[in-house]
């Protein structure tokens, strides 16, 4: 799979979160649409596997296409540029700053949701033949699970918020892997390798990933579930976010740029070249 050695790809994660900054706004929205709708199109089919073969395992283990197809596109998720782009800006990058790092966030938040939310009017459009009739079995599915990953949360007050907050640390743990699986190979086979098994994971253990739920939430209030968009922001996407962003960058980002890029030696070596010539 052409291996790339950790203080090689830890380096090309630094450049990636430089990239994404310096990204035009037309192109930086373009690319976070078509990756919350694309993920958005695979929780769709993920989930209506799911229904028809009863396993959610069979689920997870195909659910990780669609995340290989946007990132093998360079399309960018949320979960994916709080790793990357912080490590741009810690690294001291000239012209990253925090607020360059905040509008590249701002921008991919409002692209992945406007692409997750066109998927879950698509979905629930030609589910219901353009609401003409209630869906039937996977909108009784989507709208059991709206309704538990909400209502169900704040059932166990502020012990449920934390829950869902550790639910998007974990996620983004693996998710990120799979970010940073992309890096470590040259090869297009590599690439998906490491990047489908992290994924499968998370989708597996129900963690908790913030664009799915861009997609997961409205659809399953399409489809009827009993619950509000206040229940919606309050109880899964506000502390699924800010679970998604400690676990990409504290549980991945970081421990990466300090045991590899740090001691990266062609980094020792500029900084020894700079060291004599000053």
């Amino acid at each position: 799979m052409s291996y790339i050695e950790p203080s090689e790809f830890a380096t090309k994660m630094v450049d990636s979160g430089e990239q994404k900054i310096f990204m035009s706004t037309k192109d930086t929205l373009v690319r976070a649409f078509m990756a919350g709708a694309i993920l958005a199109l695979a929780a769709f089919f993920a989930i209506t596997v799911i229904v028809k073969t009863g396993s959610l395992l069979v689920g997870a283990m195909l659910f990780p296409v669609g995340f290989i197809m946007l990132y093998l596109m360079k399309f960018d998720l949320l979960t994916g540029v709080f790793t990357l782009v912080p490590l741009a800006v810690i690294n001291k990058r000239p012209g990253c700053t925090i607020d360059q790092m905040l509008r590249n966030w701002g921008l991919v938040f409002l692209g992945n949701f406007a692409g997750a939310l066109t998927v879950a009017f698509f979905a629930s459009f030609i589910l219901t033949y353009g609401y003409n009739t209630d869906g039937g079995a996977l909108a009784a599915k989507v709208g059991h699970i709206g309704e538990s990953r909400t209502l169900g949360y704040q059932a166990h007050g502020m012990d449920g918020w934390f829950t869902i907050f550790i639910r998007g640390m974990l996620c983004n743990w693996m998710v990120s892997m799979g970010v940073v699986g992309a890096l470590i190979s040259t090869s297009a086979t590599g690439k998906m390798v490491a990047m489908w098994m992290p994924v499968m994971l998370f989708f597996f253990m129900g963690f908790e990933h913030s664009i799915v739920n861009m997609f997961l939430f409205p659809f399953s209030m399409i489809m009827g579930g009993d619950f509000t968009v206040f229940d919606y922001l309050l109880w899964n996407e506000i502390p699924t976010v800010l679970g998604n962003l400690v676990g990409g960058l504290c549980l991945v980002g970081l421990p990466i740029y300090w045991t590899h890029v740090k001691t990266n030696p062609e980094r020792k070596a500029a900084k020894a070249t700079a060291s004599r010539l000053a």
